[in-house]
């Protein structure tokens, strides 16, 4: 469905960004990845998505908490694929205190790779998309960009901000052949909510099975964790002509939890 486009998935090397850059090179995509890691592990994954589906596959290690980085990532993308015909934004890093504990660092940290990472890779997209006539910009929210929880200020602030930023990009690109959508996970069990998992097990003094059912229990009615292959496969049908006219949309896989 994707043969001849060409992606770029920030914050690919694991986790959301990594699903969803394998289930568009499924599709024939060819892929720019992007994120930290160790050096060895991210060329077996780069090898990895090249030879099982037959596409190119590149990495860059823009830093994108660095504004100069984004841009770059943008350019070399356009330079060696050619072309930016998808755009994902998904790196994203939490960090959980009280907002008058909140260390400022963490906070411009933050809003640094979870919002304005996004901002300076559309800007920097966007010219060949609207000179192509087409396009598709995905940006990674969370259920946290439409409602908040406690002890998340930096994190909640940026994916409210993302989902403003996509309904922004939608009304200025309506009538291009480009649409911009945020999809807005529920939990998904990832690296980064391991951490919460163990952290809270080790605090409360509980197994790992209770401090994950709690904390589904808490938020998600299902009591199951969105998969990242589900947000693989929702970036896939957003990139598809049956959702040429779903743009400015935040879209939730959240097994209820806005709903409430």
């Amino acid at each position: 469905m994707l043969k001849g486009k060409n992606a770029v998935v920030t914050g690919s090397t694991s986790g959301i960004g990594e699903a969803i850059a394998r289930a568009l090179a499924a599709q024939g995509a060819n892929v720019m990845l992007n994120g930290f890691g160790d050096a060895a592990a991210i060329e077996k994954l780069r090898a990895e998505i090249a030879e099982k589906n037959k596409v190119t596959v590149l990495y860059n290690p823009a830093d994108l908490s660095k504004g100069e980085d984004c841009a770059a990532l943008v350019r070399d993308a356009e330079v060696r694929l050619g072309s930016i015909d998808i755009l994902v934004n998904n790196a994203g890093i939490q960090f959980v205190a009280p907002i008058h504990e909140f260390p400022v660092d963490r906070w411009n940290q933050i809003i640094a790779i979870n919002l304005s990472s996004a901002f300076h890779t559309i800007h920097a997209a966007l010219p060949g998309m609207l000179a192509r006539k087409w396009g598709r910009i995905i940006n990674t929210g969370s259920t946290h960009g439409l409602v908040a929880s406690a002890n998340k200020v930096a994190y909640v602030a940026a994916k409210h901000g993302i989902v403003g930023l996509t309904k922004v990009v939608a009304l200025e690109t309506a009538t291009s052949g480009i649409t911009c959508n945020a999809i807005c996970p529920g939990w998904v069990l990832t690296p980064l909510v391991q951490k919460q998992i163990d952290d809270r097990a080790a605090r409360e003094k509980i197994d790992i099975k209770k401090a994950e059912h709690d904390l589904l229990a808490e938020k998600q009615p299902s009591l199951r964790f969105t998969k990242v292959e589900d947000i693989g496969g929702m970036a896939v049908f957003l990139c598809s002509d049956h959702a040429q006219n779903i743009t400015g949309a935040a879209l939730t896989l959240d097994g209820g939890w806005t709903a409430q």
